[in-house]
């Protein structure tokens, strides 16, 4: 009889010791990993608010969308995954259950197909420092592209601000090329006609002469990491001849350098008399618009 009193009392116990365990030892696991995985994160933030070529606010906007990104992915699969265990663990057929949530999941892969693409490939551009916000760059997408200062920049979308004051939302997904006239150094270009009958050699020396000043003058120190300097003869026309100046200078002042040299050529030739061509258009090749 004692022993018939005491069987029901043993079946809660030999499942605590069975189950129990295991379930304890899922939790504590998720637990671990959760937490290895914020030692992760943490790790790729300092490396990300390292990173020499971004601002202090471009660190802060990236460090912020990537870590909150992947601590999200991470605790959904890792909690997923736990909830499945002890599910399984209170003796849940998980074969039917998974069988619909693999349905589930395809009818809704098929529907975000391209939502998922814009939030792998707006990772993808933060992670690798692509380009961020404030700087210019030329998108190409589908075919089309476009040129404009980067207002915003999520994982799903970038926000680009044309010169003419359009503000163009572009999924991530759809990019196919990018172009930065932000990062490392840019080539100001200045093309100069000049009359057919100008001596070239004479138009090189004064010219050379305005570069060697441009390039003493307090006024513009650091402002030509090499240059300006006369690359040669462009183009030569019916009535005109080409002449193609370069300089290498920082990105964000290729527009207005190149909008000086224009401006101190002219006076130049203004003061020593060379004849420009009457069709003459300076511009450079590339951009010269902000």
């Amino acid at each position: 009889m004692a022993l018939l009193a005491c069987h029901p009392c043993s079946g809660p116990r030999d499942w605590f010791l069975s189950h129990g365990i295991r379930i304890g030892v899922i939790l504590l696991a998720a637990l671990v990993v959760l937490a290895l995985s914020r030692l992760a994160v943490r790790r790729m933030q300092r490396r990300i608010e390292g990173a020499e070529t971004a601002t202090q606010e471009l660190n802060l906007q990236r460090t912020a969308t990537l870590t909150h990104a992947v601590s999200y992915v991470v605790k959904v699969v890792v909690w997923t995954l736990t909830v499945l265990l002890l599910l399984a663990e209170f003796d849940v057929q998980l074969g039917p259950l998974l069988a619909g949530a693999g349905i589930a999941g395809v009818a809704l892969g098929f529907g975000a197909q391209s939502l998922v693409r814009d939030f792998l490939s707006g990772f993808f551009i933060l992670l690798e420092n692509q380009f961020g916000i404030g700087e210019r760059v030329t998108i190409m997408v589908t075919g089309n592209e476009t040129t404009g200062k980067v207002e915003n920049l999520s994982l799903r979308t970038t926000e680009l601000r044309a010169f003419d004051g359009t503000l163009n939302v572009i999924p991530n997904g759809n990019i196919v090329l990018i172009g930065n006239h932000s990062r490392g150094w840019a080539r100001a270009i200045v093309d100069v006609s000049v009359a057919y009958t100008e001596d070239l050699d004479r138009v090189r020396g004064v010219l050379e002469e305005l570069f060697q000043e441009l390039r003493e003058d307090p006024g513009l120190e650091g402002a030509f990491s090499s240059g300006p300097e006369v690359l040669g003869v462009e183009g030569v026309g019916e009535k005109d001849v080409t002449l193609r100046v370069t300089a290498e200078v920082r990105p964000t002042r290729r527009s207005d350098l190149e909008r000086l040299l224009r401006q101190r050529i002219k006076q130049r030739f203004d003061q020593r008399g060379v004849t420009v061509s009457a069709s003459a258009q300076a511009g450079g090749d590339g951009g010269s618009t902000p």
